[in-house]
């Protein structure tokens, strides 16, 4: 059967799939447009198992946020930086927080499993592999959270275009533009000082223990400290864990935006609330960070180059 552009055009719409490769796709299945794009498939199949061992550490974090209630946030990898800045990987990633939005997959394994919302013939690995084929990069969909704000709304931020992606969820009666605007505030300073936790409350009594613990150790090293009175020690051990409570705790960081430089965002939150004429907490956040605890590749574009000549 003769191979028309037309066919090619047609079959490079539907995959994504190099033009070289359509026709060699088209041209092996005798011009059958599924057989093709079941060739296409298993040949990207075999590109990205090819490719699944090399690190893919660089990439983007997106949000999707769905009328103020509903937020996903994603990470999708890719091997180097040049092509997490490619329209192609950046319409990919999200696509990938659109799935994830609309998703109620529990975990990973069942997000991948899912039907592709843009190709339903497709599952969401599917269209991974299939992008990986397309690319030429190891990439991967490393991790997902939504988030539903039953009695509020749902803000995000993104930071350094796409290497780190917040959503802040809050509870609150009055959801308005200054209630948004104060909340999104908030997610820029939750993606600059990286806190754990919102407030005390959710600190567990047995980490509070383990980190007096710690601390009352390096007190009993250090020969001058050691010798201080009991009461003295506790003193210093309950000053130092309030210190790096404050720090990783939201409500009990100093606001970044404060004025006098004093101001907690709990008395931030405060201070909204008044003026809203509702009480405005926040009920949650998720921070993602690009490549968070992944071991990046190290770069030897000499030693690339000269692998790349000796093939």
């Amino acid at each position: 059967m003769a191979i028309t552009a037309a066919m090619v055009k047609e079959l490079r719409e539907m995959t994504g799939a190099g033009m070289m490769d359509c026709k060699k796709a088209l041209n092996e299945t005798n011009g059958d447009m599924d057989a093709a794009v079941e060739f296409l498939r298993k040949n990207g199949q075999a590109k990205a198992e090819k490719k699944a061992g090399r690190i893919a550490a660089e990439g983007l974090c997106t949000v999707v946020v769905k009328d103020d209630k509903t937020a996903a946030v994603v990470e999708v990898n890719s091997e180097t930086d040049f092509v997490a800045k490619n329209d192609t990987f950046k319409d990919f990633v999200e696509a990938v927080a659109t799935q994830a939005v609309n998703s109620d997959a529990a975990d990973l394994e069942a997000f991948m499993a899912e039907a592709w919302k843009e190709d339903s013939s497709k599952t969401v690995k599917d269209a991974l592999v299939e992008k990986i084929a397309v690319i030429g990069e190891n990439l991967n969909i490393r991790r997902f959270e939504k988030v539903v704000a039953e009695n509020g709304c749902v803000v995000s931020y993104i930071h350094g275009g796409g290497r780190i992606g917040v959503i802040v969820e809050a509870e609150t009666s009055v959801v308005n533009d200054a209630v948004k605007e104060a909340l999104t505030n908030l997610a820029m300073q939750i993606a600059a000082l990286s806190p754990k936790y919102v407030s005390r409350d959710e600190i567990s009594e047995e980490y509070i223990a383990h980190e007096k613990e710690i601390l009352r150790a390096q007190i009993m090293n250090d020969p001058k400290e050691s010798q201080k009175p009991e009461k003295v020690i506790n003193g210093i051990i309950e000053g130092r864990v309030s210190k790096e409570l404050k720090e990783i705790c939201l409500v009990d960081q100093v606001y970044v935006k404060a004025e006098d430089g004093k101001q907690t965002v709990g008395k931030y939150l405060e201070a909204v609330s008044k003026e809203a004429g509702a009480t405005v907490s926040v009920k949650r956040f998720v921070r993602f960070e690009t490549g968070e605890g992944l071991e990046k590749k190290q770069e030897d574009f000499a030693a690339e180059v000269a692998a790349q000549m000796n093939q």
